[in-house]
């Protein structure tokens, strides 16, 4: 019988906050973008009862709750709590599934032939609540879906077991948008349908949920049923890496926009290298303000070189930005991507190129991505990583990274 236990930092950047100052206990606390377009990443239980939630314009959140304290941020200071609380999971469990910088699996599938496993994963949670000051939440059942809903249900600051057999009587009474995968949009579509629980789903034929929603209603009536048989996966092989930019004020400055463009080229060509991978496919992406997104993507022998890399993203940008329309947002993204080292081209590359690539990207790694840069891309100065993409962690992408 498979026994797995998700774990879920509640409310984490405003926890971490709140752990960093004292005086931020009890008070509505907005995490995210400050701007007009920032964004909620993060809010504290007092602002919920206002109808905040992340992902929310931080403007309309203000309006909703104007004495709330709004807080920039800091990737790196959550990504060091986060860290802390990885290495004391992972030196507890056998099997560690890390899904996002607040959210982890474990399969301890056998341990009750030693130990209690609920036992062990309570004890668990009160180690990493002394250790780390922050709270934290889990689920208990046979498979990652309902232990997932169940973490959610513990909320905040709890947790929950699901004995096995009693999986479908538990879902029943919530409503679908509890089930991971149902969306905004998928919920409208069910409640169009007059489904507002899961019970519902839970008693009508799979071909019906199959019918309305192809593949996807196929997963969400097993979902619904308590069905999942998803491994914990301890690591997954990235497949591609991007960056991007929202402007809090659209803009027709080519010169700068390509300025970006050459700062975020830079950087991920150096995050390759530092990985050791090289790209196939290289895209870019164009939002205008009229919420128009175009992309161009082309197909490159491998590569993790900057000056082979820059000219085909410029040219890429120059062929799909024609209509002259104020930008909202560009990106870079590579895909494609396989291990190995770049390799010098017989006919344009020499030692010389080499040893600078190599020289830039040692100052790099002692000193930031930033340390070292091309003047063309002077005038993007929040360009840059926290981490290694390729160390097996998820990324940390906050919501109010702005350019």
């Amino acid at each position: 019988m498979r026994t797995i236990l998700h774990l879920d930092l509640d409310t984490f950047y405003v926890s971490v906050e709140r752990l960093l100052n004292t005086k931020l206990q009890q008070k509505p606390l907005l995490v995210g973008g400050i701007s007009d377009r920032g964004v909620v990443a993060a809010c504290s239980y007092e602002t919920r009862a206002f109808g905040i939630h992340s992902g929310m314009p931080m403007k309309v959140a203000k309006e909703l709750c104007p004495e709330a304290v709004v807080i920039k941020g800091n990737a790196g200071t959550y990504s060091k709590h986060s860290d802390l609380v990885t290495a004391i999971i992972k030196e507890n469990v056998p099997v560690l599934e890390k899904a996002s910088i607040d959210e982890f699996y474990a399969d301890l599938t056998g341990m009750d032939r030693f130990f209690g496993s609920y036992k062990y994963a309570s004890e668990l949670r009160k180690k990493i609540i002394q250790e780390s000051g922050l709270p934290i939440s889990f689920g208990f059942s046979q498979n990652k879906v309902v232990s997932k809903v169940a973490t959610n249900e513990a909320k905040p600051n709890n947790q929950m077991k699901i004995d096995f057999g009693t999986e479908k009587p538990f879902l029943a009474p919530l409503s679908i948008k509890k089930i991971p995968m149902v969306g905004d949009k998928t919920y409208q579509t069910l409640r169009n349908l007059g489904i507002r629980q899961v019970k519902t789903v839970q008693e009508m034929p799979i071909e019906v949920m199959q019918g309305v929603l192809g593949y996807n209603g196929l997963t969400i009536w097993k979902r619904a049923n308590g069905i999942d048989n998803t491994p914990v996966i301890p690591f997954s092989e990235r497949k591609s890496i991007s960056t991007e930019r929202t402007f809090d004020n659209d803009t027709i400055d080519v010169y700068r926009l390509k300025s970006i463009l050459t700062a975020m080229t830079e950087n991920l060509s150096y995050q390759l290298r530092r990985g050791n991978k090289l790209t196939a496919c290289i895209a870019v992406k164009i939002r205008y303000s009229d919420f128009n997104t175009y992309t161009k993507q082309l197909k490159i022998p491998y590569t993790s070189a900057d000056h082979i890399l820059l000219p085909k993203v410029q040219d890429l940008f120059d062929r799909l930005y024609q209509k002259r329309l104020l930008v909202r947002l560009i990106g870079v993204r590579f895909s494609h991507l396989v291990a190995g080292n770049y390799q010098i081209n017989l006919f344009d590359d020499d030692e010389k190129q080499l040893n600078l690539y190599t020289a830039m990207d040692n100052i790099r790694e002692r000193y930031g991505d930033r340390s070292i840069i091309r003047a063309a891309s002077m005038g993007a100065k929040t360009i840059g990583r926290m981490q290694n993409p390729f160390n097996g962690k998820p990324p940390v992408v906050l919501a109010h990274r702005k350019q």
